[in-house]
């Protein structure tokens, strides 16, 4: 936006600083463009009486936000200008809390490819601070430095030389506030040149000569851009003055509001406006601001989604009852000023010409409100703190909302402030709706970067109230504490029972299962040991068959995001779906720039899925999102499984909204109808167990282990990492993606418009395999290469039906069964490449006396 275009925005017939000057004697002195800029409030300070407000920062006088964003953007582009685009490219900026937490994020902006911070005063659990400094002047001092990347400040993030910092604050007023960041950061990362950004420099002479001696001491350059210069001329006693009036308004203020609560007494109470959410469908995996850092990569996914979420709020809006809202304001939240800034902008955009878009934010600092046009601070709204801060409960503001004729407030607050106290009679929400016709509620997850995990998990929200079902629920398990998964590949909706001895010899557990004395989910087999020879074959098989699990990856993926998309949550069943699940979140990624979130989670046939976890995954998502993702069908157990899993989930009182559908890679029973191919082939995947499951077990449901609120248990076998193979699989077949690309182009094409329900063919051949074989339990009869091979692994198997003429697929196959002395019978007419027999009716003494070979039954 042009200067001109933001005076016409920010002129008034009436100074709104002309109340303090006139009652005061304070002036502001500078460009002609000062006035325009600034107005003056008043309030308790021990330091500072007098507030400058800016009319351009959108912290306490609603503006359009197009001139907000626009002010910073425009002091980036100078900064860019003024460094070069080279070295604007090693630039890092840094942002003041809370104030100038948006405008220094606009100057990112500007600056096109910097990486962008601000401190704040909210620590985190679990983030190690990188820093920290104090603002002289301010009520609340403490500036932390928080990035989940600790080379942010020394280099950007880049692992280059030491960058330039660029500071920006919304006022320059002293120099203490930018001193005491230089001088503490120089300290730690010292570098050659630093630029302070402000909106106004109205710093004294003295002052000024005080930066110059500071950078000649450090031995830097020190830069400054701003958009206007001038001081404040402050008359002898100004403090004491100023203290005595803002005394003498508030008495007479209470005075006024006791009268009018008392006239108020006999009148109706007058319904308040609605309250409605609106679900954004917030970009997975983009920080909610710049607390922990914000890069540029995470700036072009933010671009790329707000026009639909711009248009999620002007739906709801239109939704609401009466006249279509002409007057729209869109409230942030303390130290969240960029997010909804954004969110502003595009509304602008989406609304265009047929409403007018102010945007403002709430605040920590008390400012005095006079109904005055010579004030600043018309009014204010009271409502105690809602985020749980650190040092303790206080009251909040929102400024200049209450009398402005707003028809609707968008307020916007991160998950963490999310609560009760947000919704309670006195809170935000209940003042807002005194004053306008339609409040919606918009909540951003609050990032929490993955340094902090356990505790806490990229991009995960704090669960909204009225999804917190119990209180607290458990979170989601992250590499590298728990998995060999990077933590952004996928969160285990699980707890670690890695310190729990689950293991028993595999006969054991087959007679203890088959008599009924156990379930197969309360113990864990012993973990295979693949000897050199069977290693070899696994490598081999990956190579041979890594372009075909790509084609099915890319093909399976696609499906989803046609039918499901844009952006669904991949729900991987542990453990076998989650290889599939992180390979699927990787084609996403890289063929269309989507970061979708990808979590495992545990079902046990019999037994159904973990509520939990589903309750987990309703307070974090829309369940409609949530997309159920496995390796393979065997005869459709677990798809059969699912589906009575969620309808008794729902049926219970759980979230409703689930879809039981499950996307595989492979569907040779012909039991689902999103899938990459209905082939049986070997999925090299199978071939192993935690070694290419990122060192996960199978999923444990033991009564004395797993309450009612808790994930069902795993264990992370870290002993196993010298034969881990997690990584090697997904790199392997993820370097196909680029090859197989136009194959899976045709082929998710013919899918989508093919019929796809499911045939149950395996269904079919498993219940007549069982009768033939006189098993009379299709739970034994284990059809396709997968299955098999988990028969092998970690049953007892009786014996292996292969289809004649199968090759490479089941080499594999012949040498297990030939490590465990188990035949191998060739038949002709079976739909799988093959189908894993476990012996009908075990016991430890129908095996010979090696323990391999099973007897005749």
């Amino acid at each position: 936006m042009s200067e001109r275009a933001t005076r016409e925005e920010t002129v008034d017939v009436v100074w709104s600083g002309s109340w303090v000057a006139e009652r005061l004697g304070v002036a502001l002195e500078g460009d002609g463009e000062l006035q325009e800029l600034l107005g003056l409030a008043l309030r308790r300070n021990p330091k500072r009486a007098h507030l400058l407000v800016s009319n351009v920062l959108g912290k306490h006088v609603p503006q359009r936000p197009s001139v907000v964003h626009g002010a910073g953007f425009e002091l980036g582009e100078r900064v860019r200008a003024l460094l070069g685009a080279q070295e604007a490219r090693r630039a890092v900026v840094l942002g003041y809390a809370e104030t100038a937490t948006g405008l220094g994020h606009a100057v990112a902006d500007g600056l096109r490819d910097a990486p962008y911070l601000h401190s704040t005063r909210r620590p985190v659990a679990g983030v190690e601070q990188a820093g920290g400094f104090e603002e002289s002047h301010s009520h609340a001092t403490s500036h932390l430095l928080l990035p989940e990347d600790r080379d942010l400040l020394a280099s950007g993030g880049t692992g280059a030389d030491a960058s330039v910092l660029v500071l920006v604050d919304d006022e320059f007023s002293t120099g203490n506030t930018v001193l005491n960041t230089i001088r503490a950061l120089h300290a730690l990362h010292p570098r050659e040149r630093y630029v302070i950004v402000a909106l106004v420099d109205m710093r004294s002479a003295g002052d000024r000569d005080r930066l110059t001696v500071f950078a000649a001491e450090i031995g830097a350059r020190v830069d400054l851009v701003t958009r206007s210069t001038g001081t404040v001329a402050l008359p002898d006693g100004v403090l004491e003055r100023g203290q005595a009036l803002v005394a003498a308004q508030e008495a007479e203020q209470a005075g006024r509001a006791e009268k009018a609560e008392e006239a108020a007494g006999a009148v109706e109470d007058v319904d308040s406006a609605p309250v409605t959410r609106v679900h954004l469908d917030w970009p997975a995996g983009v920080p909610d601001g710049g607390r922990h850092g914000f890069t540029p990569a995470h700036r072009a996914a933010l671009e790329a989604a707000l026009p639909a979420m711009a248009d999620r709020i002007a739906a709801e809006l239109g939704d609401a009852a009466g006249p279509a809202p002409r007057h729209v304001l869109v409230l942030g939240f303390e130290e969240l000023m960029y997010a909804p800034l954004r969110l502003g902008t595009a509304l602008e955009a989406a609304l265009g010409a047929d409403a007018e878009v102010r945007y403002s934010t709430t605040t920590r600092s008390p400012v005095l409100a006079v109904d005055d046009p010579g004030y600043a601070i018309r009014t204010r709204l009271v409502f105690p703190a809602h985020d749980d801060p650190a040092d303790g409960p206080g009251d909040r503001y929102a400024y200049n909302v209450a009398g402005a004729g707003f028809d609707a407030v968008v307020a916007v607050v991160d998950s963490t402030a999310d609560t009760p106290e947000l919704h309670a009679p006195d809170g935000l929400l209940a003042r807002l709706a005194e004053h306008t016709g339609h409040v919606l509620l918009a909540v951003l997850p609050s990032y929490v970067p993955a340094t902090a995990a356990p505790t806490g998990v990229p991009g995960t929200p704090t669960p909204a109230p009225e999804r917190q079902e119990p209180a607290v629920l458990p979170e989601p398990l992250r590499g590298p504490d728990f998995s060999s998964y990077a933590p952004q590949d996928v969160g285990w909706l699980l707890q670690d029972l890695s310190d729990t001895e689950l293991e028993a010899p595999t006969e054991e557990r087959e007679e203890a299962i088959q008599s009924g004395g156990a379930h197969y989910a309360e113990s864990l087999p012993v973990e295979y040991q693949p000897s050199a020879e069977y290693q070899a074959l696994f490598t081999a098989a990956l190579e041979a068959s890594a372009a075909r699990i790509a084609r099915a990856v890319g093909t399976v993926t696609e499906t989803v995001l046609a039918e499901r998309g844009p952006r669904p949550v991949l729900v991987s069943l542990a453990r076998a779906g989650t290889p599939v699940g992180v390979l699927m979140r990787r084609w996403a990624q890289h063929r269309h720039g989507l970061d979708l979130p990808h979590y495992a989670i545990s079902i046990v046939r019999g037994r159904g899925i973990d509520a939990t976890a589903l309750r987990w995954l309703a307070a974090h998502h829309d369940p409609a999102d949530v997309v159920f993702v496995d390796g393979w069908t065997g005869k459709g157990a677990i798809t059969r499984e699912l589906a009575a899993a969620i309808t008794e989930f729902e049926a219970s009182g759980g979230p409703a909204g689930f879809d039981p559908e499950i996307s595989v890679l492979a569907d040779p029973g012909g039991c689902v109808r999103t899938y990459g191919t209905r082939e049986d082939f070997l999925i090299p995947s199978a071939c192993l167990n935690s070694t290419v499951s990122g060192l996960i077990s199978r999923t444990v449901l033991r009564a004395d282990l797993v309450g009612p609120d808790d994930f069902h248990g795993g264990k992370f076998y870290r002993e196993l990492a010298d034969s881990d193979v997690s990584g090697l699989f997904l790199d392997t077949i993820a370097a196909r993606f680029d090859e197989v690309a136009g194959q899976v182009e045709e082929a998710a094409k013919e899918l989508l418009a093919a019929d796809r329900a499911p045939t149950w063919e395996g269904w079919a051949a498993v219940e007549r395999i069982s009768e033939e074989y006189g098993i009379h339990d299709v739970n034994l009869v284990k059809p396709g290469v997968g299955e098999t091979t988990r028969v092998l692994l970690r049953r007892v198997p009786w014996k292996i039906l292969a289809k004649r003429g199968a090759g490479a697929d089941l080499e594999h196959i012949r040498l297990l069964a030939e490590q465990r002395g188990v035949p191998v019978e060739e038949v002709d007419d079976l739909p799988y490449s093959c189908v894993g027999l476990i012996h009908p009716r075990f016991t430890r003494g129908a095996t010979g006396a090696d323990g391999k070979a099973v007897q005749g039954a």
